[in-house]
């Protein structure tokens, strides 16, 4: 069984902003921001809710950056994540009951507070590529093994 989320990421030039995942599946881990496309909602819609709803910001311009799977040895399901860079938006971050906002140097990004396979495939995602990839976890802090490759670019959404 596949579900589908979103992952957005804002970055500037210099920084990038996380969250602090609060509650729920990831919690203690800075990520992105997104989660689960609700039945009869596109995966942009769900991308730009999902950001609403974590830290206050609106999502003027989105742009898809590709699509990552996720296995976990105990699980039958693989979790499909569509990955969106916001291009442009509205709104400073705030603090919600699910995530707590902060922004850091690119210099600076917490990889050993965050999903191991992060560190494989932010870094490309930092630089502009649109990215492919499967990462296999035996359990939440073990990834066995993974494979990412670079897709060519589409439009912003």
């Amino acid at each position: 069984m596949v579900k589908q989320l979103t992952l957005c990421v804002l970055h500037t030039d210099t920084h990038i902003l996380l969250g602090m995942k609060k509650r729920g599946f990831g919690v203690g881990r800075w990520n992105g921001f997104g989660g689960k496309v609700a039945l009869g909602e596109t995966v942009e819609d769900a991308a730009r809710r999902e950001l609403r709803e974590e830290c206050g910001i609106q999502a003027q311009v989105l742009e898809r950056r590709g699509v990552l799977k996720f296995e976990f040895a105990a699980s039958r399901e693989i979790l499909e994540v569509h990955l969106f860079g916001v291009v442009k938006h509205r709104g400073e971050p705030v603090e919600t009951d699910e995530m707590r906002p902060c922004w850091f140097r690119l210099t600076d990004i917490p990889f050993d507070k965050m999903w191991p396979d992060d560190r494989h495939w932010l870094p490309r995602f930092l630089e502009g590529k649109r990215l492919e990839g499967t990462f296999y976890f035996l359990d939440e802090d073990t990834l066995l093994h993974h494979s990412i490759h670079e897709q060519f670019p589409e439009h912003a959404v």
